[in-house]
């Protein structure tokens, strides 16, 4: 064999080995990246077994007890499972997500704009979202169920759904102070639907809520009264911001300004509708009697911004009459 075959044949044998080397590595990251989803399936498959009986139970405080257990079994898990598969312990994956994404804006931004004043590519959408205070606010939850400080204000179950008002307190944030009422419902409706071209798969929850607050006084009378529609922020696929969020919550929050002064007690009733995919609809309705603290009223010389003059009966404003009106015999 001549020298210069000689060396061709080696550079054959290299390329080939080259070549193998490569699929081999590729082959042995398909295999990590398979049982990674494997055992995240298994996760939840187990997270949801036990989930199922936690939402239904009926007593308050056996559910306090029980959700604590669950969180404490449930994130051991999951940090096992971080740290088996090399994940980030920060739970940041997201906000690397979007750190890629702004650098392919601005590189977009930077393309030479054609004649007609275009970009040679349009750059990607932008909405209005902070998508980092978006994922801070789940992760001030995520963290909350995380570290044993999930303890909510209220609790209530109906209809195989769970609310969890997980506390209250007053931000001032965006200028005025106003009070926040972060809420977490378990088990709402949720299928997975496919596009017929991309064949890209997205998570659809069906979890449609209201809300009525009334404020009463110390006796019970009713001073005011707020109606609220859909909550200010909500998040029905908390999983596509951390992986790991427990399956089958959806997260909202409620604001609202500072109440009026003569306010002592706060009844909300939070109305929740999921529709189901098999076509059959849940109407849930959660009730929450609790006193108002004083950081959650005006101050003197405030004066509540917005509030509309309203006729009405005095039964509806003092359950005393209302309960006297109804043991009075009918004529």
């Amino acid at each position: 064999m001549s020298r210069n075959a000689f060396v061709l044949f080696l550079l054959v044998i290299a390329g080939f080995t080259g070549v193998g080397i490569v699929g081999w590595r590729r082959s042995e990251a398909q295999e990590a990246t398979l049982q990674r989803d494997l055992s995240a399936q298994r996760l939840r498959a187990d997270a949801l077994e036990r989930l199922g009986w936690i939402r239904s139970i009926p007593d308050e405080k056996q559910y306090r007890e029980e959700v604590q257990s669950f969180f404490k079994w449930y994130f051991e898990a999951v940090d096992a499972h971080r740290k088996r598969f090399g994940l980030s312990p920060g739970f940041d994956e997201y906000l690397a997500e979007l750190e890629q994404r702004k650098a392919q804006e601005k590189e977009l931004e930077n393309l030479p704009v054609l004649p007609d004043g275009r970009r040679a590519t349009a750059p990607a959408s932008r909405t209005s979202i902070d998508r980092r205070a978006f994922y801070a606010w789940e992760k001030s939850l995520f963290d909350r169920m995380r570290t044993g400080k999930y303890q909510p204000a209220f609790s209530g179950t109906d209809k195989g759904m769970r609310l969890d008002v997980v506390g209250a307190e007053v931000s001032a944030a965006g200028g005025r102070p106003r009070v926040q009422l972060p809420i977490v419902l378990w088990g709402a409706q949720r299928y997975t639907k496919e596009d017929e071209r991309s064949g890209a798969k997205r998570v659809i929850t069906s979890a449609d809520f209201g809300a009525i607050f009334r404020l009463l006084d110390s006796g019970g009378k009713l001073v005011a009264e707020m109606s609220a529609g859909p909550p200010g922020l909500k998040n029905d696929f908390p999983e596509r911001l951390i992986a790991e969020f427990p399956p089958q919550a959806v997260l909202a929050q409620y604001e609202f300004d500072r109440v009026p002064a003569g306010v002592a007690q706060m009844e909300a009733t939070f109305n929740v509708r999921s529709h189901a995919p098999s076509g059959g609809d849940a109407n849930a309705t959660y009730t929450w009697k609790t006193p108002v603290p004083e950081e959650w009223r005006l101050g003197p010389g405030e004066t509540w911004e917005g509030a509309q003059e309203s006729v009405r009966s005095e039964e509806d404003i003092d359950p005393a009459k209302a309960a006297k009106a109804a043991k009075a015999p009918k004529r």
